[in-house]
């Protein structure tokens, strides 16, 4: 009786989420000083075993729209805790002021630019061209670790511009999207036609009612953990004192519930309660104990994404793009975004060359197929879906390729720049 060696489906997926994991942890390290990113490594796996024979599921985010929309939505959630705790600046309406540039003037700009572009030159009706612009509109914080702020610090003062205007913004505009991507949805619902009476259901429900929810909810939430986690009366619920990390996820997971629930927007919440637990005991070191904890799980479902990325490019899921659909994700990176950041930031707080990066580093990704799933399940766009995902993910291809090359010797720069700036003001004094 001979041996049955072939490699089974079961076989292949465990092996492959093995490697994954293993190299989630040892990446980081190994690509710290080199220009070339975690995400890049993990999308190229994904097209790599994707061309070699081997018995792997298909990935189709169309057919497995339910697969997509919730492990997105988990990876999201989860990055925008950590991203929150990170922060050491304290909230205000001035140490802010470049986060609240980037959202108001920033964010809508790129919105309308986008889809200006998709309407003129794809074709769409206003409906599919405002959906493709607001899910390419937020900075993702799971792509963009390289210019992420880093671990939670007690220095209030730590934090350079650039990291923090990008982190700040990142952590803010994946929920402020929400208003955006459900106008395409009403839109659309509406045969395209911006005079129906959805416009002031639309500025009162989902744009004013449940960004309020969702910020109120998440401070809430955020406030009530910092008391029981620090200052409970009951020992055994003060958590902060025995370091259990994963206590950040039933922060994130509870946010997100209670909000969704209330139909507030479950991605601001969390940011908002991350940001208020953050100010709870502010120097306390269990903030970086929960912020490592999140980062791991952040990390291995970025891994596992975008290795499914990869798989989807291998297989032939670009095969929908058009010259015309790929110069959407070209503009967007190289003009919209550059262009509406500087804007934005005119006369803003930052050195120039910090200006700069920040409009440049207007990173997309995992939140933006989240965002895409979710419509797609609302209905309305069923001509549009494969061309709208193949657009979308090549912008995203884009941003991991682009980007990732480039993060760490701008930052770099950056750093030596900013290491030189008081020895500067020193000699002149």
């Amino acid at each position: 009786m001979s041996a049955d060696v072939s490699i089974t489906t079961e076989g292949a997926v465990y092996g492959c989420l093995g490697i994954g994991a293993f190299l989630a942890a040892a990446l980081p390290r190994l690509l710290s000083r080199r220009p070339v990113s975690v995400p890049i490594v993990f999308l190229a796996a994904g097209v790599v075993l994707y061309l070699v024979p081997l018995p792997l599921p298909e990935v189709d985010p169309v057919d497995s729209r339910i697969w997509v929309h919730h492990l997105t939505e988990l990876c999201v959630i989860v990055s925008l805790m950590g991203a929150g705790l990170a922060l050491d600046r304290p909230f205000g309406r001035r140490s802010w002021a470049a986060t609240w540039r980037l959202l108001g003037v920033a964010m809508p700009l790129t919105i309308g630019a986008t889809a200006l572009a998709a309407w003129a030159l794809l074709g769409w009706p206003a409906s599919a061209a405002l959906l493709v612009a607001a899910v390419l509109a937020p900075t993702d914080p799971v792509l963009a670790a390289e210019v992420r702020v880093g671990e939670p610090s007690a220095d209030k003062d730590d934090e350079d511009e650039v990291r923090f205007a990008l982190t700040s913004e990142a952590g803010l505009n994946d929920g402020l999207a929400f208003p955006f991507v459900l106008a395409a949805v009403a839109l659309a619902a509406a045969g395209n036609n911006w005079t129906g009476g959805w416009t002031t259901h639309w500025l009162w429900s989902d744009v004013l009612l449940r960004i309020g929810v969702g910020v109120a909810t998440g401070l809430a939430v955020g406030l009530l953990l910092g008391r029981v986690l620090f200052r409970s009366r009951a020992r055994s619920l003060r958590l902060a004192e025995q370091g259990e990390g994963f206590v950040a996820l039933a922060a994130t997971f509870l946010a997100y519930g209670v909000t969704e629930a209330l139909h507030g927007y479950g991605f601001l919440a969390v940011f908002a309660t991350a940001c208020a637990l953050r100010r709870s005991e502010h120097s306390h070191g269990y903030h970086r104990v929960m912020h490592a904890f999140v980062e791991q799980i952040e990390r291995l479902l970025m891994a596992l994404l975008l290795f499914g990325v990869g798989a989807f490019i291998a297989s032939g899921g670009l095969a929908a793009l058009t010259w015309r659909g790929a110069a959407i994700g070209v503009l967007l990176h190289l003009l919209i975004r550059p262009a509406t950041g500087l804007i934005a930031q005119l006369r803003g707080p930052g050195r120039p060359n910090e200006r700069a990066a920040v409009a440049f580093f207007g990173i997309r990704g995992i939140g933006s197929f989240f965002y895409l799933a979710y419509a797609f399940g609302e209905g309305g766009f069923g001509p549009y879906e494969r061309e709208m995902w193949a657009v979308v993910v090549f912008a995203v291809l884009i941003s991991v390729v682009v980007h990732g090359v480039a993060a760490a010797p701008v930052t770099r720069r950056l750093d030596r720049r900013s290491a030189e700036a008081p020895a500067e003001a020193s000699d002149k004094s």
